[in-house]
């Protein structure tokens, strides 16, 4: 009877989140924090009002039923909202409206955990991705007030109990390295599950209410599989359990604790559930900071005395390998715990994790989402336009070039039937040797050199040149053209550094410009595409024009009689241009459609193009 109640009562309130959130907000599905850093990087802080309403009601729901989620994202997301609500009603600028999205960020971080330092370092480093004294100031007095209040109200007793965990010998910190290694792995799998969840969820064509009932009913039946259940909900009290002194969980239940509550997070929050990751890392890392401790323990018993000291550093370090934010990580479990003596563990540790789950996946729990959507943040903006376009996408791959047996008057021959002024010199291999340019070419001649003379004599030579790397930003390559006035520069492989692949000019940096200002419309799209998919039946399709279909060297307006009547074409994608779609657009092969229809009509929408 009870085991049926759980799995009813919590697959219930995952029909009750699911329907809320499809219906009223689909912003407060998730984990929450993304959404409020998509609001600050494109839409300048701007978050709607009702979000928070909903996100408290649906994160409550969640958690209270069980489900395997924290209630981080949730503050963070409800705070944030509040914030920007307030900012909007008294109609402050842009940048204020960012100012105090961070604040409610802040304050909710600090009420909710008790940790007023930790609440406003979140703020500025993962929020708004920057640390200024402008917003500082105002961050700090919200965590501050937040973190008052809370006192006030609940209590000032730290999150958890700890005792005094002294390093006890230097030995230790190889053990805390190996945790902080495998820490940043668990981080990478956490990150990558979670996404791929979401994923596979997207894709099925059901309603929201009945993936989030789905996933709520699986995190119930994941759960039976323990006698105690303890991975329901945050499970903060089986964190309290493994770093006191009176540690003595069984490693078998330890590794099972740790891969359940992986899969229970997992089928929460990837179904469109509500609720944050912080708790379930943290109970993830202290699970597997027991099991290093514990082994550790066991192998080097006279080095290793304490594992719940192992469960705090791995808490610590889980999260930051998966937030990619170390001083949080570090300082929440500080106040959360309100133990500071294990300083040099839990600093290593998190900078360790940190660093290696970097080099293993670029994008961390947070900015993932957003790069799915085709956001990419730098410094929590979104990028600057040249930022985020790649020398390789841009560069002259056709140029023209000299060899190094060529002699001045050879080359004099050249630059007078050229439309550039400058030539790469490659020898018989095809390396380059340096860089020849019309300047070079007239001072020879201005000095009286031979005709005879070799190229390589008057050239610039390699190991002087300012060169590029394909993988390096168009920004950067200006900069580097730019510090000494060049109008061109060679770009090298990375791998063979005498291999060139193409030229760089000033006029491919224009043209990049112009890709990139496409790009960013394409990326405005989407999110308007988000935004709009809130609506009940609809969505959006891109498809691509190939050569042998119907539609191809069609007009739009001939293309009217078939096209279903829900359905608008939005946009025409062509060679890198966004075009705006007329009754006179002849459409062509490799031409991508983007149109707005109804569920129902998407079918006849691919039959019209494709035949």
């Amino acid at each position: 009877g009870s085991t049926a109640g759980l799995l009813v009562g919590m697959a219930l309130a995952g029909l009750i989140v699911g329907f809320m959130v499809e219906r009223w907000a689909v912003e407060a599905k998730g984990h929450g924090v993304p959404e409020v850093m998509e609001a600050v990087a494109v839409r300048g802080g701007r978050i709607r009002p009702r979000v928070a309403a909903i996100k408290v009601l649906a994160s409550s729901i969640t958690i209270g039923a069980g489900g395997s989620a924290g209630r981080e994202g949730p503050i963070v997301q409800v705070g944030s909202t509040i914030g920007s609500s307030v900012a909007q009603w008294l109609r402050l600028p842009g940048e204020h409206v960012q100012t105090l999205v961070a604040c409610g960020a802040a304050a909710g971080i600090a009420a909710t955990f008790n940790a007023p330092i930790a609440g406003s370092i979140f703020a500025l480093e993962v929020i708004l991705g920057r640390f200024t004294i402008r917003h500082f100031g105002l961050v700090v007095l919200a965590s501050v007030s937040g973190s008052v209040v809370s006192r006030i109200f609940l209590s000032d007793q730290p999150a958890f109990t700890v005792p005094a965990y002294p390093l006890n010998n230097l030995g230790e910190l190889f053990v805390y390295f190996v945790l902080a290694v495998l820490s940043s792995i668990l981080a990478v799998i956490i990150i990558r599950l979670l996404y791929a969840a979401e994923g596979i969820f997207d894709e099925w064509r059901i309603s929201l209410t009945i993936k989030a009932a789905l996933g709520m009913a699986t995190t119930g039946t994941l759960a039976l599989l323990l006698p105690e259940r303890e991975i329901l909900g945050p499970g903060l009290h089986l964190i309290g359990e493994t770093i006191s002194n009176e540690f003595d969980l069984p490693l078998g239940l330890m590794f099972a604790l740790l891969g359940l509550k992986l899969l229970a997070t997992v089928a929460t929050l990837g179904t469109g559930n509500s609720g944050g990751v912080f708790a379930p890392s943290l109970f993830m890392g202290a699970t597997l900071g027991g099991i290093v401790g514990t082994i550790g323990q066991m192998l080097w018993p006279e080095v290793v005395i304490h594992p719940g000291a192992y469960a705090i550093v791995g808490m610590a370090a889980t999260f930051s390998g998966a937030a990619r934010a170390p001083i949080t990580a570090v300082l929440i479990v500080f106040e959360m715990s309100g133990d500071y003596k294990l300083i040099l563990p839990l600093m290593m540790a998190t900078v360790v994790s940190t660093l290696i789950a970097e080099k293993l996946f670029e994008e961390s729990i947070y900015t993932l989402k957003l790069k799915l959507k085709g956001i990419q943040l730098q410094n929590g903006r979104d990028e600057d336009i040249l930022g985020g376009l790649l020398v390789r996408e841009v560069m002259n791959e056709a140029f023209e070039s000299v060899t190094d047996t060529m002699t001045l008057a050879e080359l004099s021959y050249r630059f007078s039937h050229a439309h550039h002024h400058g030539f790469p010199v490659l020898n018989k291999a095809e390396r380059l040797v340096g860089i020849v340019t019309l300047s070079d070419m007239e001072e020879a001649i201005a000095d009286n050199w031979p005709p005879e003379t070799a190229v390589t004599a008057v050239c610039t030579p390699r190991h002087n040149l300012i060169i590029a790397h394909p993988d390096q930003t168009i920004g950067e390559a200006l900069r580097q053209m730019g510090g000494i006035g060049l109008g061109r520069i060679p770009v090298v492989s990375r791998q063979e550094p005498d291999k060139i692949v193409g030229i760089i000019r000033r006029a491919d940096i224009v043209n990049a410009y112009n890709v990139g200002l496409t790009r960013r419309a394409i990326v405005q799209q989407r999110i308007q595409q988000k935004q709009v998919q809130n609506l009940d039946g609809t969505e959006f399709i891109d498809l691509t024009i190939r050569p042998g279909d119907i539609a191809c060297g069609q007009t739009i307006q001939a293309l009217a009689r078939c096209l279903p009547h829900d359905c608008v074409l939005v946009s025409v994608r062509r060679n890198g241009r966004l075009l705006i779609p007329h009754g006179d657009t002849q459409l062509q092969g490799d031409d991508q459609i983007t149109a707005f229809l109804a569920h129902h009509e998407r079918d006849a929408f691919v039959t019209c193009l494709r035949g």
